[in-house]
Formats: structure tokens, C-alpha cells, sequence
């Protein structure tokens, strides 16, 4: 049993794993902006860099999910500040805090926006970085883990793929256009799609925190990767849907600018070699069966 501080646990990926944590005996100690509400919470300001001190102090690890969604709203000045600065300014905090308080391990979310658009370059954790707002954006996010490595605290970044649920992220943006029969392949369909199933994100998480060995880039993506076109045909599939529609990449850059070329035109095919190397477990592996068993999902009450 295990004593962990988890930041960001109110996301889709947070909520599962504060549930998975508390399943397996593990104390979680959770990170709000809000009023305390409840017993384990502990109130924090990442920007400004105040954190409890009995919040960290004596715990085995920190996890670090904080992030304003992608893909929310269209990418103004603004909102790209706040993308930016909701990651870093988290990370940064929790780790100068790991290394003051001498928790033995940090992890901290990353995305696989870290290697850019790299078309059908093969991509693991030793690839270098891409260009780009989410590709700059993820370097930062990583760099802020520093102050924790130089305190010879353990450092996870775990680069998570798209990850799928229907009640939340990506697939559940998606899942009413396709049940309407209006699912679409995205530009040219060819650009790679690194995805993972909740459960299985869940787990490299848990995996990342019980490997002693296991530091730096993880990536957290199925190992089964598929491009664009063949993700909207599963799922429509999955769902007895036709799938005819083409939406043109200039038209999701004319109607999303950035963000509709960075999340929807990118192509990252990433491998999972990390996981692969140490065991990890798929459960969910390859898309159809993974979409099969989400799709049968009980709907949220």
C-alpha cells in the first residue's frame, strides 16, 4: 500500500486512475483548485507554486495529470497560452515540490504531440522531438520535471496516444457524427492515429509507479497502430454505420486553423517499445475488440 498524490484527477484519465489506485489499497491524496470538499484533498495553486507541504510530505508518489483540453476550443492566443501554462506550471510545482519533500517518484503525463507530424516514420521513446505548438508545448512539459530529476527523483513521462471511452476525450466527441451515419475520414486518411484504451492508459500508469527501473519517456499507445481512415471505419463498423464522408484537409484548417492541422492532419506512428521491452499487457490491443467492449460500456449515471 502506497501513499499517492494525484494532480488533475477530475480529467477522463484521472478519474479512472484515482479509482484504480483506491481499488488496489493505495491513500490517494488529491490536488484541487476548488474549496477542500471532501477527506484527501488537499487545496493548491500550481501557478503561483504553492502546494501543502502535508499534501507531498511522506508520500511514495506524485502523479501529475493537469491539462486544459485540446480540443475544447478553437486555438486563440489565448487558449494556446492556457494549454501551455495549465501543463507546465503543474508539472514544474509538483516536481520542485517532489525534490523539496524527496518523493521518490514523479510521473507525469505527456502526449505523443511530442514527435510532431512525422508522416510514416516508425517513432518510439528515442525519437527526438517535432515542430509545433503541441510538439514545443510537450517538450516544455517534460522539461518541467526537472527540478525532480536533479533532486535524483524518479521521472516518468508517460506520452499517451488518443485515449478512448465513450464518456469522455476524443471518442465521445466523435461517437454522435457517426451514429448519425456521419463519421468521416479526415483529409487524406493516411496520417497514423496513436491510440489506447482508457483501461489500458490506466495501466501503464500503474505501471509506470510499481517498475522501479522504468524512467523517462514512456509511451502509452496501443501497440497495434492504424491510420486515420481505418480508425473511422472500425468505429463506424463497430456502430453498423456507412462510413462515405471525406472531409478535405483544407477545409479543417479553414475551419480550425491550428488546432484542425496539429490534432486531426498529424501523423504519428508511434511504437510502444518500453511497455513492449518490460511486458506490459495490452488489454486491449487491437482497435476492433477494444471499440466492441467500450461501445458495451454501461452509460454513465
Amino acid at each position: 500500500m502506497s501513499v499517492v498524490v494525484v494532480a488533475g484527477s477530475s480529467g477522463l484519465v484521472g478519474t479512472a486512475l484515482v479509482e484504480a489506485l483506491r481499488q488496489r489499497g493505495d491513500t490517494v491524496r488529491v490536488l484541487v483548485r476548488r474549496q477542500v470538499a471532501s477527506p484527501g484533498e488537499y487545496r493548491w495553486d500550481p501557478d503561483s507554486g504553492q502546494i501543502p507541504s502535508e499534501a507531498v510530505s511522506g508520500a511514495d508518489a506524485a502523479i501529475d495529470l493537469c491539462g486544459a483540453g485540446i480540443g475544447d476550443a478553437r486555438w486563440t492566443r489565448e487558449r494556446r497560452r492556457l494549454i501551455r501554462s495549465s501543463r507546465v506550471g503543474a508539472a514544474r510545482t509538483l516536481s520542485e515540490s517532489c525534490a523539496r519533500h524527496g518523493v521518490p517518484t514523479f510521473v507525469s503525463a505527456s502526449a505523443t504531440g511530442f514527435y510532431g507530424d512525422r508522416h510514416d516514420e516508425p517513432l518510439d521513446e528515442s525519437s527526438p522531438s517535432g515542430g509545433g505548438f503541441l510538439a514545443d508545448t510537450c517538450v516544455a512539459w517534460e522539461q518541467a520535471g526537472r527540478p525532480a530529476e536533479n533532486a535524483l527523483v524518479r521521472v516518468v513521462h508517460v506520452r499517451l496516444g488518443v485515449v478512448l471511452d465513450r464518456h469522455g476525450g476524443a471518442l465521445a466527441k466523435m461517437l454522435p457524427a457517426f451514429r448519425w451515419g456521419m463519421g468521416a475520414v479526415l483529409g487524406s486518411g493516411r496520417q497514423w492515429f496513436p491510440w489506447i484504451a482508457l483501461d489500458d492508459a490506466v495501466g501503464a500508469f500503474l505501471w509506470a509507479l510499481t517498475h522501479s527501473d522504468l524512467h523517462g519517456p514512456v509511451l502509452a499507445v496501443s501497440p497495434e497502430p492504424v491510420r486515420q481512415a481505418e480508425f473511422s471505419r472500425v468505429l463506424a463498423r463497430s456502430l453498423r454505420r456507412p462510413l462515405f464522408l471525406r472531409v478535405p484537409a483544407w477545409v479543417l484548417g479553414f475551419l480550425l486553423g491550428g488546432m484542425g492541422r496539429e490534432l486531426l492532419l498529424q501523423s504519428q506512428r508511434c511504437r510502444p517499445k518500453v511497455l513492449q521491452g518490460q511486458g506490459f499487457q495490452w488489454r486491449h490491443p487491437v482497435l476492433g475488440d477494444a471499440l466492441k467492449e467500450i461501445l458495451l460500456q454501461r452509460p454513465l449515471r
